[in-house]
């Protein structure tokens, strides 16, 4: 198998972290973006995971994110993950930055134009994690849950489809993974899987109300990065269970 460049951008919690695990025990070379490194110390010893980088800095920070996608001083990684995302305030209904995932992906797709006009080549596939109750193709969440989506998801919602809007209009190899509720605890439970194409629509559905961080990232890391399947490029992928 060959090794691949990846570059993780909110890989120290969450369904990040859990692709970032998968990925490093299958052997590949990890550059993960990260504020406080100790959060990724608390997971992986970082004195002795010599296939993982850890680059001190802010996902909107375009110098920080570019020194992440770069495998070498002439090459793009292979692939991106952006697991990025705000804190949500629960008394004003609203997140810290109501634009994290909007500004991260300006950042990461200028990163990307800047560095190749720098003479930095390569073309890596950049995943996005998302969210269910965004499409614009008809419902994809159990109906009981459609008005919490609607009233207290509202703002976290119009920053991630800002953030898909952007990915899937910058012309860059991309896949859209939007996960239904999360959860902890990793299991040994079925995901299901829907395809939508962002013009044409729905190809397949798989609506439930949950998923966990940790099995969401295990199946990224092994359906999306580790191998590529070609039924899930440019498209939005929804996973349940």
């Amino acid at each position: 198998m060959t090794q691949k460049k990846i570059a993780f951008l909110g890989a120290s919690t969450g369904v990040g972290l859990a692709t970032l695990k998968t990925c490093l025990a299958a052997g590949h070379q990890c550059i993960a973006l990260c504020r406080n490194p100790a959060k990724l110390g608390a997971h992986f010893d970082l004195d002795n995971t010599p296939n993982l980088v850890v680059v001190q800095g802010n996902a909107h920070d375009i110098a920080a994110v570019s020194r992440c996608l770069k495998a070498s001083e002439t090459a793009l990684v292979d692939v991106v993950v952006s697991t990025i995302g705000g804190a949500f305030v629960l008394s004003k209904m609203t997140l810290d930055d109501p634009h994290v995932c909007e500004k991260g992906m300006s950042v990461l797709l200028s990163a990307l134009s800047r560095l190749r006009k720098e003479g930095v080549t390569g073309r890596p596939h950049v995943i996005a994690c998302s969210t269910t109750g965004m499409s614009r193709f008809g419902r994809d969440t159990p109906l009981p849950v459609v008005p919490f989506y609607g009233v207290v998801l509202k703002v976290p919602h119009a920053d991630k489809r800002a953030m898909e809007d952007a990915l899937a209009a910058s012309g860059e190899d991309f896949i859209v993974v939007r996960a239904s509720l999360l959860t902890d605890g990793e299991t040994d439970r079925e995901v299901r899987v829907g395809i939508e194409d962002p013009v044409k629509g729905v190809e397949s559905k798989a609506i439930g109300y949950t998923i966990s961080r940790e099995d969401a990232g295990k199946w990224v890391a092994r359906n999306l990065v580790l191998r590529r399947e070609e039924r899930y490029c440019n498209k939005t992928v929804t996973i349940t269970y």
